[in-house]
C-alpha cells in the first residue's frame, strides 16, 4: 500500500510541476518574442533618389535636409559656393543627429558639441572619427546620392 502511495503522488507532483512550467511557458514566451525582434535582413543599399529637389534644399532656412539612407540618416548640404554634398547624419560619437550650422560653417551635433567642417571632417569635440561621405549626382531635377568607393 505504502509503495502504491508513493508512485501516485509521484505521479501527482509531476503532473503538477509539468503544468507549472507550461503556465509559466505560456506567460513567459509572448513577452520574450515580443522583447526580442525578429531578424530581419534589409537589401543593401547603394544609392537613393532624395526626395527634394535643390529648390527645396535652398528654401530650407539651414540650407540642408535630411534624408534616410537605408537604415541610416543621411544630410545634404547646399553649400555658399552652390555645390550639393552629401554626408552621414550620425555623430561617430554617440550616434546623434547632427544639424548644418549655416552661421558657423559647420556640421553641429549638439549631444556634446562635436564640430565637422562641410566635408564630414571632425575639427573639435569628442567626435573620433570623420561623417561617411556621400557622392552627390544631379540628373534634371533629381537628387541621386550614392556611397563613396573606396
Amino acid at each position: 500500500m505504502q509503495q502504491e502511495d508513493n508512485s501516485r503522488r509521484t505521479f501527482l507532483n509531476r503532473l503538477l510541476s509539468g503544468g507549472v512550467v507550461a503556465l509559466l511557458g505560456a506567460i513567459f514566451y509572448p513577452v520574450y518574442r515580443f522583447l526580442m525582434p525578429p531578424k530581419t535582413v534589409e537589401a543593401n543599399v547603394s544609392q537613393i533618389k532624395v526626395p527634394f529637389t535643390r529648390e527645396e534644399i535652398a528654401s530650407d532656412p539651414k540650407k540642408a535636409k535630411n534624408f534616410k539612407f537605408g537604415r541610416s540618416l543621411g544630410i545634404i548640404i547646399l553649400t555658399e559656393t552652390g555645390d550639393l554634398k552629401a554626408l552621414a547624419a550620425t555623430c561617430t560619437h554617440l550616434d546623434c543627429t547632427v544639424q548644418h550650422r549655416p552661421d558657423l560653417g559647420i556640421i553641429w551635433c549638439s549631444c556634446h558639441n562635436g564640430r565637422y567642417d562641410l566635408n564630414g571632417k571632425n575639427i573639435s569635440g569628442p567626435p573620433p572619427r570623420p561623417l561617411e561621405k556621400y557622392v552627390v549626382n544631379e540628373i534634371g531635377e533629381d537628387i541621386f546620392v550614392s556611397k563613396e568607393e573606396a
